[in-house]
């Protein structure tokens, strides 16, 4: 029963549907899996192992009948810990402040419980969604279960952690600067960002997307056809559309494809993550795409200007805390957050007109294009208790200069793994394509997880975590 833990979502449905596998029996192996690792990764909040196999077993009687409640009746799903299920509480990550319980379900929650997704547990997050890492006040340390001694990422940290781990199929994780698709590269999974407004997220904000992180596309591009569905809280969502999801087969030939092997400033790029790069140029270059040289569309103006609007805003939400719960937010948000303190409007203006200032470089950018190819991020790994790969407080975004401009552009990226470090450790790419091509962006990404075939040697297997044993 073990090698069920390695199906996707849509061979699940399958066996429910043929009775190969119950949904009960799917879950009861699942709650064993999870019970074997967490304690070493950490990548799930309101886990609740009986709520879950009682709705697995009503999933059970469904299928019986052949009656299944909606297309993704019987399936697992995690929800990022921001991401608001009624009853629950929200505590963004951190001690801080008061958690009261979510008075009703995010947008992409509702729409997964109306298509009948099961909830296996909520994932983990840093202090406010701040930091690419694992750490939290809250939820404590993160790991990757691909090292136990590196970092999964953040900050949809658990997210990452829970697909490389093989806690269930489908998971959802929130992006506003590289949150989706870094944890997603790190941790060898498909981590897709969609346009912004694609999957309406409440509360909204400048460039914030929810999207699916899972181990193939097509599980990305199942989970896309609940989540995408409108919703009339978000007052920056796209109008509804019809997309064919599953449709994920694309001729590569012809198309102009960019890459942008440097970023323009941050760290500079690992000489494994530019040889995997050029695999994968050369992988489109062989199926007949034109391969177009880009230039960076990110400057050192722009992500100082970033930060100093990220860090006064932190330090507005910080403001409205007592100094008593001040101190049990994580030390490095406090200190980056106390430097925005002191800004004064004009600079804190600045730097929010520079996310239009990416706007237009990266619209410029791809406008002759029908796609652009880069890294996920400029390294491999990272120390699992570390705040960022910087391990800076000061500057703590050297490392999304690949992923923040298609935030603030608002353009679909997807992160999929292109292979291993000499360590064994996995290496992303991403694949951007223009606003509002998201079906595009998954199929460019479904080429190049043909070509390239998905990881076969998922860390947790029935020993333990690889790396660790």
């Amino acid at each position: 029963m073990h090698d069920v833990l390695d199906w996707t979502a849509a061979q699940l449905l399958k066996a429910y549907a043929s009775r190969q596998l119950s949904p009960a029996e799917y879950a009861d192996c699942l709650i064993t899996h999870v019970e074997r690792h967490e304690g070493q990764i950490n990548a799930l909040y309101d886990y609740d192992p009986e709520r879950f196999l009682d709705a697995a077993r009503d999933s059970t009687e469904r299928w019986a009948r052949q009656v299944p409640c909606g297309p993704l009746d019987g399936v697992p799903v995690t929800l990022k810990e921001l991401i608001a299920t009624r009853g629950t509480p929200v505590p963004h990550g951190t001690l801080a402040g008061e958690h009261p319980p979510a008075d009703e379900d995010a947008p992409a929650t509702a729409r997964l419980k109306e298509d009948g997704a099961l909830l296996l547990a909520k994932t983990t997050c840093p202090d406010y969604g701040m930091l690419s890492s694992g750490r939290s006040s809250f939820h404590g340390l993160t790991r990757n279960p691909w090292n136990l001694d590196y970092n999964p990422g953040g900050s949809s940290s658990g997210a990452g952690a829970a697909a490389a781990a093989g806690f269930g199929t489908l998971h959802l994780g929130t992006d506003i600067g590289g949150s989706i698709r870094l944890p997603a590269a790190w941790c060898g999974v498909v981590g897709f960002k969609p346009s912004l407004g694609r999957v309406p997220v409440d509360p909204y904000y400048v460039g914030r997307c929810a999207g699916p992180m899972t181990r193939t596309v097509a599980d990305a591009a199942l989970m896309m056809s609940s989540i995408a569905r409108t919703d009339r809280r978000d007052a920056m969502r796209l109008p509804p559309q019809q997309i064919d999801w599953a449709d994920l087969d694309i001729d590569v030939r012809g198309l102009r494809i960019g890459v942008m092997a440097e970023a323009g400033c941050g760290m500079p790029v690992d000489e494994q993550v530019q040889q995997r790069l050029a695999e994968m140029v050369q992988r489109f270059e062989q199926a007949g795409a034109r391969i177009v040289p880009v230039a960076p569309v990110l400057t050192r103006e722009m992500l100082d200007g970033l930060n100093d609007f990220w860090r006064a805003r932190q330090w507005s939400a910080l403001a409205e805390l007592t100094a008593e719960q001040r101190e049990q937010v994580l030390p490095e948000i406090l200190a980056w957050a106390d430097e925005g303190r002191g800004l004064d409007a004009t600079r804190v203006v600045r730097g929010f007109e520079q996310t239009l200032a990416m706007r237009r470089t990266t619209e410029a950018a791809l406008e002759p294009l029908d796609a652009l190819i880069s890294p996920v991020s400029p390294n491999i790994e990272f120390s699992a208790d570390w705040p960022s790969p910087s391990n800076d407080p000061s500057r703590p975004f050297e490392h999304i200069v690949f992923t923040v401009p298609w935030n603030m552009g608002e353009q679909p990226a997807i992160a999929v793994n292109a292979g291993f470090s000499r360590a064994g450790m996995p290496i992303g790419m991403q694949i951007v394509t223009p606003k509002f091509e998201d079906l595009r962006a998954l199929q460019l990404a479904a080429a190049f997880e043909k070509w390239q075939g998905s990881p076969s040697n998922w860390p947790c297997s029935a020993r333990g975590v690889q790396g660790q044993i």
